[in-house]
């Protein structure tokens, strides 16, 4: 028997609508091939400077050991800088919102909401439809990011088309009334 004098408690009710996950992950390296050709014919070339210098001076001493080092190992750094660079990005792309996380040791997060999303664009060029990646381009209101550039995006006209429909129904559900 409740007490007159005592409110009801209702517990919460689950929200209808969860967050699903489109897409959680780095952009493919697959994506970036001709990036990590060139990079890395950079840094093989560094790398081997030292051998050449030797062979075209004739000399019968290479550089100093120091200067041979640092060049080897500028060399790696400059071949590994276009997977490092796509390592340390991360997309997460839901129903409602897409988080972008960068950083190797410190991370940063910036989300944008669907809601704020003004225009979608899609581009893949020929190399991307081979190896089946894209890049979706965002604009929108959001004042910390109003250009969000997500490449290497696997299989990315689905998702495109899903973000589409995302958008319209997310502004929809808040009421968002586009001006013109």
């Amino acid at each position: 028997m409740s007490n007159p004098l005592e409110p009801e408690v209702h517990p919460h009710k689950p929200a209808d609508d969860r967050e699903e996950i489109y897409y959680a992950g780095s952009p493919l390296l697959r994506a970036e091939m001709g990036s990590i050709f060139i990079w890395g014919l950079a840094g093989l070339v560094l790398i081997s400077l030292p051998f050449v210098w030797k062979a075209i001076t004739k000399l019968h001493e290479m550089p100093s050991a120091l200067v041979t080092l640092g060049l080897i190992i500028v060399g790696l750094l400059v071949i590994a800088w276009p997977i490092l660079r796509q390592r340390t990005v991360r997309y997460r792309i839901s129903n409602y919102r897409i988080d972008y996380e960068r950083g190797l040791l410190s991370k940063s997060i910036d989300t944008m909401e669907l809601w704020h999303v003004e225009d979608l664009e899609f581009h893949q060029s020929i190399f991307d439809r081979i190896v089946q990646t894209g890049t979706i381009t965002i604009i929108s209101k959001d004042e910390t990011n109003p250009k969000l550039v997500l490449r290497g995006v696997p299989n990315p006209r689905p998702l495109f088309e899903t973000l589409k429909q995302r958008v319209i129904a997310v502004k929809r559900q808040s009421g968002v009334i586009k001006m013109t």
